[in-house]
């Protein structure tokens, strides 16, 4: 074993090497493997082995797509078999939610090339005869569902690493992780140790333990799986061809051929967390006892959905564990608060995702940078505030919903409420209907007299709607108010705090008592986010962007950090109100000591220092609704006093509170981008309308310039445009295609209902030479194709009189 390596991997699971092999295949050989036990101890030797493109979230789609395919060229290069079985796969609906899911999917499988179709329940019994369809509403077909040998397939990994350069230690287990002052890594081992640039932690069962030698917390929770195979059954050996895969979603369940008969697994509700404590370091090609009562009920309706299984015998039960996050997504990427130490964890997929998680692992280390939106699996979507507490409930819920419908609209209970802020008591007691942000409660809307205090999950228009329309109206006839929180923010100081933003920004940098809204660029110039910028002094400026991207936005400003600049997160410790609305300057007026607030003292876009009440305040002119509005910030814990005071004071303006669904509405009505929605780092600023907030001539050789200004001179291919879409009862959420001359041309980025002017929108890319005001196109919803017109004026206050008044 050789003492020094550009980078170490500890853990020889199908993810360990599949990053392994990555890393070789774009080109750093000198990288090695460290396994404790044997490749594939752990999840990987007794994975059922079935893989499907079918994930809620289209780049997790995409990179599903990318694994199975890559599964031919690693026998290609290797002459080892991956034990491949393309057998082609269906997902059945019972229910009219469910096939609406499906639906969905479907239409955005259209524009990513996924050969995806619907299938009604004659065409389920031709595809698969044993299913039993009473109740069948549809399926949605893959050609690209399989399954394949877990062991076979790992070892092809090894393999091509070896052939790369790579070094694989087995039998041989990791004790110390330990940093040193230059950013390398000591890993010590059993048999040595190795100074490493880089540690990957690929620990799999054992993925905590690992993470906790380098004083880091992995939020992830070894579940027990079971899945059994039949003896033979006639119906399955006797038919011709392999039988292919069935997923029964209400059934919990899915289904394929193995030999001569059948292989079934269940996520069933009573599941069962295990090693809560801790993965024991002695375990590896064990399984748990058969538990066959925890699986009665989903193997009772299995009988009923595949009358078959109940006439055959049971060969073996396996009965293992594997890992999940909280989410069910990866734990990926660079762990923050650590140099160079990476985590590629909680892979639960891995025979679907192992090479899609391998490559952006790689591409990470490599290039700086993923091809794809990360943060549907980064690691840095959970904060510090993750706990064991906080995991192990979240991840029971999320194996116990694993074959549920995901609704666009839908709050999951489990550890919640977890983190408030002061105006939780308040807020709950007049109503209001909660969703989650980064662990955060935050008011979706408040129910209105004798409705629930839920939102019921759908795909369609929800009972939020008739609360929601009354705070979009409370907002543009009298005055709105509604809480801060959900920002995240950043204070900047120090003698060279605007010389380092004016780097890390690529817009305009304000002077003092201004502010600017600026995009963030990475290095190869798109969107890592999008800010306000507000300079209180030439040594202190507020940053405020979206709190969900706390983790991600920050690990990003420590890795460009320069002597002379302090970067501290405030996101919890600065919060307050925004009040908007044509009364919100009124409002203003009435509350702050000795200020005038009038337009000509306090212009759009301006920042100023005021006392309200008691608190000393921030306040901007700005507003995300569109309206005329005042974004007020204060210490968390003045934040009772200054609702108490501006409550008040507006109660006969009509001041109302209002949540996030009406925000998000009002937004629409001028066409306002969202982070992850428009601004994401799939997407440029050229591309996105973003580009008019940089500062082309500034002369600060600011992150993504170059490749900013190349696009520039090029021109974009696509470019967002917005739509008026004449929708039935279910609105655009995002992702859905959009129909030009009879082909698919574009797909929407966001949309929803204007309750202000009464229309449903959307927003979306198509072709930059194709967009034009009044072109008619189609916008596929729900598998049905809605007639859409494309305009270039906002829907409400053209010319942002009132915003800017």
């Amino acid at each position: 074993m050789k003492s020094h390596a550009r980078v170490v991997v500890i853990g020889g699971g199908v993810v360990g090497c599949s990053v392994l092999y990555h890393l070789t295949k774009l080109g750093w050989s000198d990288v090695m493997l460290i396994e404790r036990s044997e490749l594939t101890s752990g999840s990987t030797w007794h994975a059922a082995g079935g893989f499907h493109t079918l994930n809620g979230d289209t780049n997790m789609a995409a990179l599903q797509g990318y694994t199975i395919r890559l599964y031919r060229e690693l026998e290609e290069i290797t002459g080892m078999s991956c034990g491949l079985h393309h057998v082609g796969g269906i997902t059945l609906a019972d229910t009219r939610e469910r096939f609406d899911m499906l639906k969905a999917e479907r239409a955005k499988h259209r524009y990513m090339g996924l050969d995806t179709r619907i299938l009604g329940p004659s065409e389920v019994k031709e595809f698969a005869e044993i299913v039993n369809t009473d109740g069948i509403i549809g399926a949605l077909y893959d050609p690209l569902d399989g399954h394949l040998d877990p062991s076979g397939t790992t070892h092809a990994y090894a393999r091509a690493a070896r052939m790369g350069g790579a070094e694989i230690v087995q039998r041989n287990r990791v004790l110390e992780t330990n940093p040193r002052p230059d950013g390398s890594w000591e890993v010590v081992t059993e048999q040595g140790t190795v100074i490493a640039e880089h540690v990957v932690n690929a620990g799999g069962l054992w993925a905590r333990e690992v993470g906790a030698m380098a004083g880091v917390y992995l939020p992830l929770l070894p579940m027990a799986h079971q899945y059994v195979v039949t003896d033979d059954i006639p119906e399955i050996y006797e038919r011709g061809a392999e039988f292919p895969h069935v997923m029964d979603p209400g059934g919990e369940s899915y289904l394929r051929q193995e030999g001569r008969g059948l292989c079934i697994g269940f996520y069933e509700k009573p599941c069962e967390g295990w090693a809560i404590s801790g993965t024991p370091w002695e375990f590896g090609h064990e399984l748990l006892p058969d538990n066959l009562d925890k699986i009665a009920d989903s193997i009772e309706f299995a009988y009923r959905r595949f009358p078959v299984l109940e006439r055959a015998g049971v060969k073996r039960v396996i009965h293992g564990p594997f890992t999940f996050a909280p989410d069910g997504n990866p734990l990926l990427g660079p762990v923050p608060g650590l140099r160079n130490y990476w985590s590629a964890c909680a892979v639960m997929a891995g025979f679907s995702q192992g090479g899609g998680m391998g490559l952006m692992l790689a591409q990470w280390m490599i290039e700086g940078e993923t091809e794809r939106d990360p943060r549907g699996f980064d690691v840095a979507r959970f904060g510090g505030w993750t706990t064991p507490g906080y995991t192990v409930p979240k991840v029971i819920e999320n194996y116990q919903t694993r074959f549920s419908v995901a609704y666009p609209n839908e709050e999951k209970p489990a550890a919640r409420p977890f983190r408030t802020t002061p105006m939780y008591d308040i807020f709950d007691g007049m109503s209001a209907v909660w969703g989650q942000q980064y662990g955060l409660e935050v008011v979706n809307y408040f129910a209105l007299p004798g409705e629930p205090t839920f939102e019921t999950p759908t795909f369609r228009r929800s009972n939020a709607w008739e609360a929601t329309a009354q705070e979009v109206r409370a907002v543009r006839e009298g005055v709105g108010i509604n809480e801060l929180q959900n920002f995240g923010k950043y204070r900047v100081t120090g003698p060279n705090a605007r010389a380092w933003l004016d780097r890390i920004m690529a817009g305009l940098i304000p002077r003092p008592g201004r502010l600017a809204l600026n995009p963030m660029l990475s290095h190869s110039g798109k969107i890592y986010g999008d800010f306000t910028v507000s300079c209180l002094s030439e040594q202190e400026f507020q940053l405020t962007a979206s709190y969900g991207a706390q983790g991600w936005h920050m690990r990003w400003f420590n890795a460009h950090l320069e002597d002379g600049v302090q970067v501290e997160n405030i996101s919890d410790a600065r919060t307050g109100f925004t009040i908007a609305g044509p009364r919100a300057r009124d409002l203003l007026a009435r509350v702050v000591h000795n200020a005038d607030v009038g337009p000509e003292a306090f212009r759009f876009m301006d920042i100023r220092r005021l006392t309200i009440g008691m608190a000393d305040c921030l306040v901007q002119r700005v507003s995300y609704t569109g309206d005329l509005g005042f974004e007020i910030f204060c210490d968390h814990m003045s934040v009772r006093h200054l609702w108490s005071v501006l409550w008040q004071a507006g109660q006969d303006f009509g001041l109302r509170p209002f949540g996030m669904r009406a925000m998000m509405s009002l937004r629409l009505d001028r066409f306002f981008g969202s982070w992850g929605r428009e601004f994401s780092p799939d997407y440029t600023p050229l591309e996105t309308g973003l580009d008019r907030f940089i500062r082309w001539n500034k002369a600060a050789d600011w992150i993504g310039k170059a490749p900013a200004l190349k696009e520039k001179s090029e021109g974009p291919r696509r470019r967002l445009a917005n739509f008026i879409v004449e929708a039935d009862d279910s609105d655009v959420v995002a992702w859905e295609p959009i129909w030009l001359d009879g082909t698919v041309a574009g797909y929407c980025t966001s949309g929803g209902y204007s309750h202000h002017t009464g229309q449903s929108v959307a927003i979306g890319f198509l072709p930059a030479d194709r967009i034009r005001d009044g072109l008619q196109i189609e916008i596929e919803i729900l598998g049905e194709r809605r007639p859409a017109r494309l305009t270039t004026q906002p829907l409400w206050d053209p010319d942002a009189t009132r915003l800017r008044g």
